[in-house]
């Protein structure tokens, strides 16, 4: 988190939940009432291919769907520490599924793209059993996970090894989108990427072919660890082949804070959630 983020998440924690972590501090702000949770569905075999369902407890019909893959430099993260994005999108009518994959060192690229397509492919097959529309599918994540959803939305290799046809989801958005981003020149992305053989087909922005489903871009104007360059490119690059790119930037905001902004707590920051439930209403069914 930024500092001051930090700071609140603490002061909120050392009120609510003494000794616990930021993001459980976080997380205790955000009351999940009228969200059913669902959790720890095998998407694929193995400790890391399990996903957890937030459902609005009321819905008058089919709901849209995301799937929310976080980020943590495609080395940490986990699906429990994501109920302050989960929650307040459920709250807004949309069912979530926010799943884990597998993580560096473990595995390399393309291994967690390989998981997101198939989390994918999971949620869509049994959106109808969640209350959710499986014509209306979103992939959305943060930082690395923006790669993620970005590169699994734009290359349509991994969602076809997965059994999906791009051109059923209904869009991808990325908060905070990792997109262009060669040479490698930090440690996390020399340990994902560093062992593959073609690094261009590393990058999203190589793959805007004016035929990916609609993408929306969020980033923060004052993000120093992916750079605002990073979405302005991508989206460039999928106007200038015809496809379908919304880009917004947030001034004041970055990295952690753009995310963060999705909670109760800091929503006044930046519009993120309001952005987001727009896009997905914005969008026919697939």
């Amino acid at each position: 988190m930024t500092p001051v983020l930090r700071a609140a998440a603490l002061l909120v924690g050392s009120i609510i939940l003494p000794s616990c972590s930021p993001v459980d501090a976080l997380n205790a702000t955000v009351a999940a009432d009228g969200v059913t949770v669902q959790r720890d569905l095998a998407y694929a075999p193995g400790a890391r291919h399990a996903m957890d369902i937030y459902r609005p407890a009321h819905a008058t019909g089919p709901a849209p769907l995301v799937l929310f893959i976080y980020g943590g430099a495609w080395s940490s993260g986990q699906k429990g520490d994501y109920k302050f994005v989960a929650v307040p999108l459920a709250r807004r009518g949309v069912v979530v599924a926010v799943a884990d994959y597998r993580l560096v060192p473990d595995v390399r690229f393309p291994a967690f793209l390989n998981d997101v397509a198939q989390a994918t492919a999971f949620a869509q097959s049994h959106a109808a059993e969640w209350g959710a529309d499986p014509s209306r599918m979103f992939i959305m994540g943060h930082s690395a996970g923006g790669y993620n959803a970005l590169m699994v939305g734009l290359d349509p290799q991994y969602l076809a090894a997965a059994g999906v046809d791009r051109s059923k989801l209904a869009g991808v958005i990325g908060l905070a989108t990792p997109a262009d981003f060669l040479p490698l020149d930090d440690p996390s992305t020399i340990a994902a990427f560093g062992q593959a053989t073609d690094l261009p087909s590393t990058q999203p922005v190589n793959f805007a072919d004016g035929h990916n489903p609609p993408v929306l871009l969020l980033h923060g104007q004052s993000d120093t660890t992916v750079y605002l360059r990073n979405s302005t490119a991508l989206a460039a690059r999928i106007r200038a082949a015809g496809g379908q790119a919304t880009l917004i930037t947030y001034p004041g905001i970055g990295h952690i804070g753009l995310v963060t902004s999705i909670a109760p707590l800091f929503d006044g920051r930046a519009p993120v959630l309001d952005d987001v439930v727009n896009f997905i209403h914005a969008q026919p069914p697939r």
